[in-house]
């Protein structure tokens, strides 16, 4: 496909990475459109972007409406926002497992998943648990193209105060160097690095559906040729 000539979806821009991804897409050479699905506004302008303020809950009523050739999904909660289960279930399982199905429904060519290190559908915790239940039925949809990024501790400035997140932020920037070996995926990474690699992915050949943190930034250090963490 020529420059110019791709739209993308993107489900989760007012996140840290997300809104990182955002910038890195409205000012790509392979885009003509950035199509943004969210609760709230980005607060931005631009003349690639069109933004749609929905319930996302309720993607499937925006059928017509989710048509690109990339879809980008940064959405993500965490216990402390949304500590009640079913809540936190529907927001990290339902919204992904929904935009995989339109996905389909609808031929996009490209699916790009934020989970997270240690997804997993047979895990005892129940979060590990719910981000592995959607890797499952990610894969189940069978889209032309899918990569599913499973990230350590995001590392980035956000607007809201997560102080339980803040803390462990501190302490892997103090220790990641202790990190080593079959350890190095565990190292935090920085929501830039995510975006990027997205990007990357979306616009190259890759031949690995999950990509582990370490891998991650392994990848965005080969093709943008600095180390980034």
């Amino acid at each position: 496909m020529k420059s110019n000539e791709k739209t993308a979806i993107i489900l989760g821009a007012t996140g840290l990475t997300g809104s990182i991804l955002l910038h890195l897409l409205l000012h790509h050479k392979s885009y003509k459109k950035v199509l943004l699905f969210s609760r709230s506004s980005s607060g931005q302008t631009h003349e690639k972007l069109e933004e749609h303020i929905i319930d996302l809950q309720q993607l499937q009523d925006y059928k017509n409406k989710f048509v690109a050739n990339d879809v980008f999904c940064c959405i993500g909660t965490t216990k402390a926002k949304t500590p009640n289960k079913a809540l936190y279930k529907k927001i990290d399982y339902g919204i992904p497992v929904a935009a995989a199905q339109l996905c389909k429904e609808n031929c996009c060519n490209t699916f790009i998943v934020i989970s997270a290190l240690r997804a997993n559908a047979g895990s005892s915790i129940f979060y590990n648990k719910v981000k592995g239940e959607m890797e499952q039925k990610v894969i189940e949809q069978r889209i032309a193209k899918f990569h599913i990024l499973q990230p350590s501790l995001i590392a980035g400035k956000r607007e809201e105060k997560r102080i339980g997140e803040w803390i462990g932020k501190q302490f892997m920037t103090l220790f990641n160097f202790l990190f080593i070996g079959d350890l190095k995926k565990y190292r935090s990474i920085h929501a830039k690095t995510i975006a990027e690699a997205m990007v990357w992915l979306a616009n190259n050949t890759y031949d690995k559906v999950k990509i582990e943190s370490d891998e991650i930034i392994q990848l965005v250090s080969d093709n943008y040729g600095r180390n980034r963490t």
